[in-house]
């Protein structure tokens, strides 16, 4: 048997701050109404002074190695994946790694947007299978409200922030669990359609979201379905072996129609942008923490993840839980 990449445990983590769309709106014009019609999103969660993308993701990860009854001196690797570090830089992976008491391990932080976790997913699944690690935290975690134009109505009410993780463990694959195949995407000729309008190189300045919804939308539903059909291929398998779809959790409107064009039933795509908005690379995980502990997701389950982002970038991975 050749070496894989198990998952071995999942956890969430959300700012104690939960703003509905009617609290929203008090400050932003726009209504319950609009938002649900256009989105589905309900509510989300906003972080508070002293809650950060590393904090949120420390505890992401603390609750994941519970759930796989891992100490977090076994860790050898972090990869952590967001759009809105703590700091320039050092990684936000190495405050997660200070934060569990971890001394010495592999740590960076990985770059993809929305895909991030997508992107941090196969890279950690890469160094497992070449020996490199043996036990891994996989993080996604955002607070994306804080480059958020509180002005501009059509893209501030879409997200939200939070964290999610996973533990990766080594095994031989001989139950037939662990990550079975990725695939991944980008082409930077999109770049206008959804970016921050500011950096260190550029402008000195962090910047704010910018997007235009309409063109995004066109190429998520295009690039969704085919990369997902892609990771199925590359894993040998198809759409109906799937028990169950984790999708980046951008708009409703966006998961249905992904679901459609692949001629899923919508019971078995996991939907969670009702309550959390768009937590961009977190929402995956987050998504798939939610699932796996309210029972929907069983071990032994086939498991499809997939998100699409800013750049564009896009992915997919194939797992058996």
């Amino acid at each position: 048997m050749s070496i894989r990449a198990i998952i071995a445990g999942t956890g969430s983590a959300l700012p104690a701050r939960r703003v509905t769309n009617d609290e929203l709106a008090q400050t932003v014009d726009t209504s319950d109404e609009w938002i649900v019609e256009r989105t589905g999103i309900r509510a989300r969660h906003i972080a508070a002074e002293g809650e950060t993308t590393a904090t949120l993701g420390a505890e992401a990860a603390r609750k994941a190695l519970a759930a796989a009854g891992i100490d977090a001196a076994a860790i050898d690797l972090i990869v952590l994946a967001t759009a809105t570090p703590d700091q320039t830089f050092p990684a936000t992976a190495t405050k997660v790694q200070d934060a569990l008491g971890i001394r010495d391990c592999v740590a960076f932080d990985v770059a993809a947007v929305c895909s991030g976790f997508l992107y941090a997913l196969s890279v950690a699944d890469s160094m497992i299978r070449g020996g490199v690690a043996r036990t891994a935290l996989v993080i996604g975690a955002e607070t994306f409200s804080r480059i958020l134009d509180w002005e501009d109505r059509a893209t501030c009410v879409l997200f939200g922030d939070g964290a999610g993780a996973v533990v990766l463990t080594t095994g031989d694959g001989a139950d037939g669990r662990g990550i079975l195949s990725t695939a991944l995407h980008a082409d930077g000729r999109h770049n206008q359609l959804l970016y921050v309008d500011g950096g260190p190189s550029t402008t000195g300045t962090v910047g704010k979201l910018r997007m235009k919804g309409s063109e995004v939308f066109r190429h998520a539903v295009t690039n969704l379905a085919a990369v997902l059909g892609e990771a199925l291929e590359k894993a040998g398998l198809t759409v109906a072996d799937v028990d169950w779809v984790v999708p980046h959790q951008a708009n409703r409107r966006i998961l249905d129609a992904t679901a459609r064009k692949l001629g899923l039933p919508a019971e078995r795509v996991v939907v969670t942008v009702d309550e959390h908005a768009n937590t961009s690379a977190a929402s995956v995980p987050l998504a798939f923490d939610v699932a796996v502990r309210d029972g929907r997701i069983q071990r032994g389950d086939l498991i499809v993840f997939e998100a699409m982002g800013g750049g564009f970038t896009w992915g997919a991975a194939v797992a058996r839980f």
